[in-house]
């Protein structure tokens, strides 16, 4: 496959940088090279929002890349990111960042330019879905700014089966959170939660109330529900009992070395 590389800081990273890297994806194997603290300080003359460490966990943990390398303290933004000692074949930007430098630099170099345009990045497409092999896990939740507890959430419940993540549809989010909620729309946070790697499958719910997944449990049948310390609910342990379903109530922890993330924190970033 043709090796693909950008290089970005990715830091506050969305739904946008998501489809970025998707639509880099279907040119070949994605290698990022993510800009250091001290090379987002020097290039975006602030400071990151988050540390690289998270933004390296975050980019990860997502399906569309192949690998992840943090920058050194100083780069050049308009010359050819390389993959150690390797030259890429295609080095693929934001057509917001491009410019006529990195153009010259990929001449010079024979590597293909590729700039994205916003109709290459339109809409919210769906991964194509293996078979399921594995025993049938869910959760379920709001997931409205995805930060990397949700990842860290995603990847332990994973380990127990094929991950069907059921986001809360808009209606239901803001009947249970309030005026304001949410702060994305239900497909977006779909596409978020179904961008991570170790996710299955991610659907939006069709019901109300806390167990607004349950049309979605209904078809998707799954061995087990789980769920961290926040979404326990009464409501959920007797559905799952009167229904044969196991209930898994996980801690809800970070990554170690990382911060705690909430969306309540990061609201409005």
């Amino acid at each position: 496959m043709a090796r693909v590389v950008v290089s970005a800081a990715f830091d506050q990273l969305g739904s946008a940088d998501c489809r970025f890297l998707q639509e880099a994806a279907s040119l070949g194997e994605v290698h990022v090279e993510l800009w250091s603290d001290e090379a987002a300080r020097a290039l975006t003359g602030r400071e990151p929002t988050f540390p690289q460490e998270e933004r390296l966990y975050f980019l990860q943990a997502l399906r569309y890349t192949t690998s992840v390398s943090l920058s050194a303290a100083t780069i050049d933004p308009h010359a050819v990111p390389l993959l150690g000692d390797v030259k890429p074949d295609v080095w693929v930007v934001n057509d917001r960042q491009a410019t006529p430098g990195q153009r010259q630099a990929c001449a010079t170099r024979d590597v293909a330019y590729r700039t994205l345009i916003g109709a290459d990045l339109a809409g919210f497409p769906e991964p194509p879905l293996p078979p399921s092999t594995r025993k049938k896990v869910i959760v379920t939740g709001c997931y409205d700014y995805f930060h990397t507890g949700h990842v860290r959430f995603f990847e332990e419940v994973s380990e127990l089966g094929d991950l069907f993540v059921v986001v809360g549809n808009d209606e239901n989010i803001r009947l249970l959170k309030g005026p304001g909620h949410p702060q994305f729309p239900a497909v977006e946070r779909r596409y978020m939660a179904g961008s991570i790697r170790c996710v299955y499958q991610a659907l939006v719910a069709t019901g109300m109330g806390w167990l607004d997944a349950e049309p979605e449990i209904g078809i998707i049948r799954p061995d087990m529900y789980a769920v961290n310390e926040d979404g326990d609910k009464p409501a959920k342990r007797d559905y799952c009992r009167e229904h044969g379903i196991d209930y898994v109530v996980l801690q809800r922890l970070p990554k170690p070395g990382l911060r705690r993330r909430s969306s309540t924190e990061l609201r409005g970033f």
